[in-house]
């Protein structure tokens, strides 16, 4: 299988022993708030669903209501609320905290139940006779963040899963606004976790974390929202995420100068605060397991948002090894990126 860049469309290789055995095949936009396009990658003006990518401003819609300051979030709740997290029992206890405050309990959420993500925390519950609870899901920051504006406002909580909710209304409206896309424009599905999802151009998505990163061309208060989140997500990585995500690491190594969050079906935004610029790929196939954190740091090296430093601390999801069930490496996953224009 030919291992060349396609038509200018960077692609992450599968490479078992020295045949590529699969590629992925990804989209990606960059652009600056006013829609200026300095970095595509094949269609940038398909509709994708953002999925947990979205994130971000959902959590800012939480706090432009009031929800955060009322009941006291911090760092640590709006991390997690814009969380798609492991169920490390460090979120596991900021979920169970937020709850409490608003008065609800975990029967609350409605997104479902999976055992954690991280490996051995499900190891360990098992160990300990327990089963997993709704709490360990990785969308419980986010419910429970909604919960928290259902509270607040007055609105059911029993029904915040409906799109015509009007806290649904109102995280569509947050959403749109950063978009530059009318509410009503944007088409919506249901997501994995049983909330309503938008779908929207990379292009538009890519001006999204633009706006993240600069703040520019916002409300005072959409500003001061999405800052307080943006901030939350920069100190708290580790609760975005958790141990051995990329999106904690590339926080980390880079002191949260990009703040990023990744999505279901291959889909990672990154708000590159120093270049001023939002940055959204898509792996087309939705391989996000393996193909996002490769393509993302190589493209994000292209663009300059890696010094060399940041480049090596994230050479363990740059590069990744391709193991058998055993732990023996048997290969290599490698990105191919275009040069930017």
């Amino acid at each position: 299988m030919s291992d060349a860049v396609i038509d200018g469309i960077p692609f992450v290789f599968v490479r078992r022993g020295a045949v590529v055995e699969s590629v992925h095949r990804v989209a990606a936009c960059a652009a600056d708030v006013r829609g200026a396009v300095v970095y595509s990658a094949g269609d940038i003006d398909a509709p994708v669903y953002l999925r947990s990518a979205a994130k971000p401003f959902i959590a800012a819609e939480i706090v432009a209501c009031g929800a955060a300051a009322r009941f006291g979030f911090g760092a640590r709740e709006l991390a997690t609320v814009a969380a798609s997290h492991n169920g490390e029992p460090e979120h596991v206890a900021v979920v169970r905290d937020i709850l409490e405050r608003i008065g609800l309990t975990p029967d609350a959420l409605q997104c479902g139940v999976h055992p954690p993500s991280y490996e051995p925390a499900a190891a360990a519950l098992a160990e300990a006779g327990r089963r997993p609870t709704a709490l360990h899901h990785n969308c419980s920051g986010k419910h429970a963040g909604i919960l928290a504006a259902c509270v607040h406002l007055g609105a059911d909580p029993a029904t915040y899963l409906s799109p015509e909710h009007p806290v649904q209304r109102r995280i569509l409206a947050f959403c749109g606004r950063m978009l530059g896309i009318e509410a009503g424009g944007l088409p919506v599905g249901v997501d994995g976790c049983g909330i309503p999802v938008f779908a929207a151009p990379l292009r538009a998505a890519a001006v999204a974390f633009a706006r993240l990163a600069t703040l520019d061309g916002l409300s005072a208060g959409d500003a001061a929202a999405l800052a307080t989140v943006r901030d939350a997500m920069a100190a708290e990585p580790f609760y975005v995420a958790g141990t051995g995500r990329f999106d904690t690491a590339l926080m980390v190594a880079t002191g949260g100068r990009i703040v990023c969050k990744a999505g279901a079906e291959g889909v990672h935004g990154d708000a590159l605060r120093r270049e001023r610029l939002g940055f959204v790929l898509k792996a087309v196939d939705g391989g996000a397991g393996r193909a996002v954190p490769p393509a993302a740091t190589a493209m994000l090296e292209s663009l300059g948002a890696l010094d060399s430093a940041e480049r090596a601390d994230l050479e363990p999801f740059a590069a990744p090894p391709l193991r058998n069930v055993a732990g023996r490496v048997v290969g290599r996953l490698e990105t191919r990126a275009p040069a930017r224009a």
